[in-house]
């Protein structure tokens, strides 16, 4: 069974102790990996770290109240903000760091008194990366002479912190500056350490050969040297490439284009690859080798596309071309009257004319025709068809009506299309005829103003009159802002612009204009429609709790910050459901009601309702006498008054918020959650701000943790709780669990896992489905006794791990980075491992701070056979612990694994029990 868990809460009256407040401080300790932690370095902290492992930051604080903790991170221009930590989360976490990740952190920490307190540490993250050559050239000619000289440069390059140190080698020979008199090493003096080139003379033959560049940065956090080898030859030139395609290439859409890109030369051999004037290739594209194929190419995926070749010897060779998608779109036409005359409308025996423009690709393939009444047009003296200079007005064309007739009237008709085919023709139609008159715009009657309610869909209307009816284009006229849908103008057709979910801020005038395209090329006409929208009152506080104590006044006020209309404005004042009064606004924006003496049928929740025609705004004050929480002191010395072999007790100490905020507190309730132990602690007196209360717990079981929750009672009845934890800090004699128990010992599920540990007694399980697994009795032979196990039916996958965590075992340094000799436990369990699908059972131990351990301190795997076995094994932590017990399910669902009678004690384990994996 459990261990027993019996302790004594003394019900004797509260003590109370002196004022007590205090300001906040902090420290950070550090545990994870670091690999080198400087602690003074001019008054800067330096905690090194690799790249990839885990740093792991506690900040440490002491204050009452309990301060609140905040990390920060500043790196140069960069700040990124961790989430506010609880009290028991004060450890900064960060798996597998990266060297972005680098920086100072800064602990805060504030409760109210005084300055915050900060605290900082400088993470340095090491790493180092693959070293890269890269190899010039230089050939010169001497004068007088009929000879050239050849010079070539190694660059070695590796990205690192801290600095790396480079090394040269040709073949097994180490080369150094004066080594050799062909060679010159030497580091360019703005690289600042860089880089180190390696300088080869005036080629001779001894110089072709392998060249290796070894980085190092000696080995700090385990950091191994990297090297690259680079074979130098006769041969080794610079990358060519060749691309056997056109430029521009011009497709249809749809169309598979494939870009072939060839070496032409280069040694070492040219690595090929393809980029694009947008940064990256579509998605569909499929790059094999030198070829980039487009399959069913859009106009969006026109552009440059470029082939790189790169072998690090020169510079990077690049070849593009433009591939460009033929496409016609967004046709529009328009209709200019006769310039020389003040007049918007068309008349006989004066000049018109009719434009027409389309957005062609390419540009120079575009071509015009023009038709009348079906039948195609060839420009005359009196039809004079023109083509617009691109750089003016691209992609259109003009028909021009000299001296306009009656048989001039009809429909005409303009058709793009480009010269290369395959893209459907644009036709635009054109009606000129005695009915062809300018566009009016008005707004129709009782359109303006137009009074909606927030929230509505609503539909602003501009009439728009004459032929053709052009484009209508609506934007705000009151102010420079957009419109609903964000842009500055929208366009209609029908001359209705529709809001749908319209708010308060759309209010205002709305313009209506006519556009030049698909009408006349006139001076625009333009209406105005304005827009209010009606919304009920916005009020404050929305939501407010007043806690106060009997027989004492009360006063809620209620304030409008903004509504519309305004001026039919009613409130009624409630609680709960009962009318306590009501009334108009005049002058005033607020309401206030008054409760002059708080009796206990006061209590509750009161509403003040601000109605206009819009709808209502509410405002609520909960009105209470319960009892702010109390706050619990962390800073005791030494809280451990009592130290058994097997118990101990623990000074609990607190202040209460606010304690004048309502009745006298007569009694506190202290309740332990894994035992369901309740009792209540009488109050002599009254307890006033900052005051110190006490109390002791005793007979707490070593080593276990408990779970406290604090709450003040007053005439209210219980007010706000408090919860702390409660954790042994002497040393740990002997810890035993089997679960017999529903609080299992205060172990709890993994929260990162996949599944859970399932408590079970062979009494209860149903083995029907699996029955060639698992355990047919608890590890004493007992069918009613419980044990822990996990259940491998589905839906379990392989691989998928369930993982038990003990409550914490305390074990204190007195120095915060550790301890010299640290002490030994023996973590023994039972284990029931049978059925021939069995995965893993493995034990770890995680220190304090720790989400994942290095390693199982225990594993085994495969069947063991139908029975119960013992499992011991030594661990040392050097901080806070748990023992984690984790089960790996299997291939298949004959894989359950239990677990049974688990214990820590003092002391290296003896009489350690043979295990052999997989043997049954």
């Amino acid at each position: 069974c459990v261990c027993a868990c019996v302790f004594l809460l003394s019900a004797t009256p509260l003590t109370l102790l002196k004022l007590i407040t205090s300001p906040p401080t902090v420290r950070i300790v550090h545990s994870g990996h670091a690999c080198n932690v400087e602690e003074e370095r001019h008054t800067e902290r330096v905690y090194t770290i690799r790249e990839g492992e885990t740093l792991e930051l506690t900040c440490l604080v002491t204050g009452h109240p309990r301060p609140q903790i905040r990390w920060t991170k500043t790196a140069g221009s960069v700040s990124d903000r961790f989430q506010d930590s609880s009290v028991f989360n004060e450890t900064l976490h960060i798996s597998k760091i990266q060297r972005h990740q680098g920086g100072r952190y800064y602990c805060k920490a504030e409760n109210g008194l005084g300055s915050p307190a900060i605290k900082s540490i400088r993470v340095d993250v090491y790493y180092l990366d693959d070293p890269l050559v890269t190899v010039h050239q230089s050939v010169g000619e001497a004068k007088e002479q009929f000879y050239y000289e050849r010079t070539v440069f190694l660059r070695c390059v590796a990205n690192s912190n801290p600095p790396v140190r480079y090394s040269w080698h040709r073949g097994r020979d180490v080369l150094s500056q004066g080594s050799d008199k062909g060679v010159e090493i030497y580091e360019p003096f703005f690289t600042q350490g860089e880089t180190k080139i390696l300088k080869l003379k005036n080629l001779r033959p001894q110089d072709y050969a392998n060249y290796s560049c070894i980085a190092s940065v000696r080995n700090v956090c385990g950091i191994s040297d990297r090297n690259i080898v680079f074979k130098l030859t006769n041969k080794t030139a610079s990358p060519s490439i060749k691309l056997l395609v056109e430029d521009p290439i011009v497709v249809n859409p749809g169309q598979t284009v494939s870009l072939v890109c060839i070496t032409t030369g280069g040694e070492p051999n040219p690595t090929l690859s393809w980029v694009s004037s947008s940064d990256s290739l579509p998605e569909k594209s499929v790059v094999k080798g030198g070829t980039l194929t487009l399959p069913a190419i859009t106009s969006d995926e026109a552009g440059v596309y470029s082939c790189v070749a790169s072998n690090n010897v020169g510079n990077p060779a690049k070849k593009s071309t433009t591939i460009v998608v033929r496409a016609l779109k967004k046709g529009r036409f328009w209709i200019t009257p006769d310039p020389y005359h003040n007049d918007d409308n068309i008349q006989i025996g004066r000049e018109v004319k009719i434009s027409c423009q389309v957005e062609a690709t390419p540009p120079e393939e575009l071509i015009f025709g023009w038709l009348k009444n079906g039948r195609a047009m060839r420009s005359s003296e009196r039809m004079v068809i023109t083509q617009t200079d691109p750089d003016i007005s691209p992609g259109t064309t003009n028909l021009d009506i000299i001296d306009l007739k009656f048989t001039d009237f009809g429909t005409y008709t303009c058709v793009a299309a480009l010269k290369g085919g395959g893209i459907p023709e644009i036709s635009i139609d054109v009606n000129i005829s005695s009915t062809t008159v300018p566009p009016n715009l008005t707004v129709p009657r009782g359109k303006s103003p137009l009074v909606v309610r927030e929230g509505d869909t609503v539909e602003l209307e501009c009439l728009v009159s004459g032929k053709p009816k052009p484009i209508i284009l609506w934007s705000r006229a009151d102010k420079e802002a957009p419109m609903p849908d964000g842009s500055l103008q929208a366009e209609s057709y029908d001359g209705v612009l529709r809001i749908v979910n319209v708010s308060r801020e759309m209010t205002g005038s709305y313009r209506c204009q006519t556009s030049q395209f698909n009408g006349f090329n006139v001076k625009p006409r333009e209406a105005v429609v304005e827009l209010i929208v009606q919304y009920p009152p916005s009020v404050e506080p929305v939501l407010l709790e007043m806690r106060q104590g009997l027989g004492r006044p009360v006063v809620m006020n209620c304030r409008v910050l903004r509504a519309h209309p305004s001026r039919v404005l009613r409130y009624e004042w409630r609680l709960g459901n009962r009318l306590l009064h009501a009334g108009h606004f005049d002058q005033s924006d607020e309401t206030e009601y008054t409760v002059k003496s708080l009796n206990r049928e006061g209590w509750g929740e009161y509403t003040c309702d601000v109605n206009n025609e819009a709808g209502a705004g509410r405002c609520t004050f909960l009105v209470t006498g319960k009892a702010y929480p109390p706050e619990f002191y962390y800073d005791t010395y030494s809280p451990l008054w009592q130290n058994r072999p097997t118990v101990y007790g623990f000074k609990l100490q607190w202040t209460q918020m606010n304690p004048n905020a309502v009745d006298r507190i007569v009694a506190y309730r202290l309740g332990i959650r894994q035992h369901s132990v309740f009792i209540e602690i009488p109050v002599d007196g009254t307890i006033t701000k900052g005051e110190l209360n006490t109390h002791n717990l005793t007979e707490l079981i070593k080593p276990a943790a408990y779970e406290v929750r604090l709450t003040p009672i007053t005439r209210f009845g219980e007010g706000d709780s408090t919860i702390r934890i409660i954790t042994y800090s002497g040393d740990l004699n002997i810890f035993h669990c089997s679960f017999e128990e529903e609080p299992i010992c205060m172990f709890t599920q993994d929260k990162n896992d996949d599944f859970d540990w399932t408590r079970h007694s062979a009494a209860t399980r149903d083995t029907k489905y699996t029955p060639n697994t698992g355990p047919s009795d608890d590890r004493s032979g007992s069918k009613q006794g419980f044990y822990m196990y996990i259940e491998t039916s589905r839906p379990r996958k392989e691989g998928e791990v369930a993982r038990l965590v003990s409550p914490f075992f305390n074990v204190v340094p007195k120095n915060p980075y550790g301890i010299a000799n640290p002490p030994a436990y023996c973590f023994s369990f039972f284990f029931h491992m049978y059925g021939k699908h069995i995965g893993t059972l493995n034990a770890f131990l995680r220190q304090k701070g720790q989400t994942a351990a290095e390693g199982p301190a225990w594993s085994l795997s495969g069947n063991q056979g139908d029975r119960w076995k013992q499992a011991k094994v030594s661990i040392h932590p050097t901080a806070s612990f748990q023992v984690v017990l984790e089960g790996i399910r299997g291939p298949g669902i004959e894989g359950d694994i239990a677990i049974d009678d688990v214990t820590l004690e003092e002391g290296e384990c003896r009489d350690l029990p043979p295990i052999r994996s997989g043997a049954p």
